[in-house]
């Protein structure tokens, strides 16, 4: 099985941390060149330096500010040369019912997960057009499948990246260019404290007995680690997995009722 990455670039955001950064270090481990993309400068110097392999680097760029990105993908381009391999990841949205949720909150979270995914894929697809070469993955979350109470900004906005990158499935599969996404179901990063925390909180209940009844829901019975959702992102963006398009992959343990 082909799972070699050396020769190829990939630019992978929201990697300074968790699921990001061991997507990069999944494809760094099997010989890409990566950019780590994220706001805070101080912590991706931190990150690229765990990052197996050479001549890696990074972009401080803010998911909030499009234009800003676009510029800055741009200038990365035309210096560094193109990227074969794109994946999307920024932090979800605050957490809180659906119900009370604003504007404001939907046009945030909408820019920062479908319209920055849309100017990145844009700027990127030409190269990857030219190199033979794309591979596209978004890491969503299993709301797709069955919405998580308690993130209903979250839940909306996934779906809608989702249902986009079903789309461009469809018009980038002529170019050998796939776009897929993953759906990581609870996973041992500092988000799912932070939510975990929120969720006891609001429920008149220990962190612990949140926990212990999101654990009751996983058939494997344990949380995942994130580098076994990079492993998931990794293989999506081999040659191993040229076939392989438009799909939503949940690696959740079993969680999710699939027919």
């Amino acid at each position: 099985m082909d799972i070699s990455l050396d020769g190829k670039s990939a630019l992978v955001c929201g990697s300074s941390q968790g699921i990001g950064l061991a997507s990069a270090i999944e494809l760094a481990s099997h010989g890409a060149r990566v950019t780590l993309c994220a706001r805070n400068a101080s912590d991706l110097n931190h990150a690229v330096e765990k990052l197996p392999g050479s001549n890696h680097d990074i972009l401080v760029a803010d998911f909030d500010n499009p234009d800003q990105l676009r510029e800055l993908i741009r200038q990365k381009i035309d210096s560094s040369g193109a990227y074969q391999i794109l994946v999307n990841n920024s932090g979800g949205p605050p957490g809180g019912p659906l119900f009370e949720a604003n504007s404001d909150e939907f046009a945030a979270a909408m820019t920062r997960h479908l319209v920055c995914n849309h100017l990145l894929v844009q700027e990127l697809v030409p190269g990857m057009i030219k190199s033979r070469y794309g591979r596209i993955v978004n890491v969503i979350s299993t709301s797709v499948r069955e919405p998580i109470q308690g993130l209903g900004v979250s839940n909306t906005t996934r779906g809608a990246v989702a249902s986009w990158s079903k789309t461009l499935s469809k018009e980038l599969g002529p170019h050998g260019i796939t776009i897929n996404s993953v759906l990581p179901g609870f996973t041992d990063t500092a988000r799912l404290s932070q939510l975990m925390e929120k969720r006891a909180a609001s429920s008149s209940v220990t962190p612990e007995e949140v926990k212990s009844a999101w654990l009751s829901s996983i058939p494997l019975g344990r949380l995942a680690e994130a580098s076994e959702i990079g492993s998931a992102v990794a293989f999506l963006c081999s040659p191993a997995a040229a076939y392989i398009s438009g799909v939503c992959l949940p690696v959740d343990g079993g969680r999710l009722n699939m027919i």
